[in-house]
């Protein structure tokens, strides 16, 4: 049995919606927390900060930005990020706990782009 050119159309079109609204949410997500990686002596961790955070933030680039808190306060409360398994069973960079860094502990802050989702903390 061969289908008509009009339900092709129409499963093509529903696949095509489908698969657009997924990358649409998956680009918000992201764009919720930008990733950044914080180099120690000895380790390192990844970080996230929502727009809003970022917006409190004063400086030129994100990490810059970063930088002059952490200088000028000594320390910072975040969101530490680190990849495990999403609801469907996908790898996903995701909030593990609430961290304090330090200026005397960090050596470089750099941004840092997931492979993976990112979920916002909620």
């Amino acid at each position: 049995m061969t289908a008509s050119p009009r339900r092709t159309v129409l499963f093509g079109a529903l696949a095509a919606a489908t698969l657009f609204s997924s990358v649409a949410s998956q680009a918000s997500t992201q764009a919720a927390v930008t990733l950044f990686k914080v180099i120690g002596p000895r380790d390192e961790i990844f970080i996230g900060l929502t727009a809003a955070e970022l917006g409190a933030l004063a400086g030129g680039s994100p990490a810059e930005a970063i930088s002059k808190k952490v200088a000028a306060d000594g320390q910072m409360t975040v969101w530490q990020y680190s990849v495990r398994r999403g609801d469907g069973g996908a790898l996903v960079m995701a909030p593990l706990a609430k961290v304090g860094i330090f200026a005397a502990g960090i050596v470089r802050i750099e941004p840092y782009t997931a492979a993976y989702q990112i979920v916002a903390p909620q």
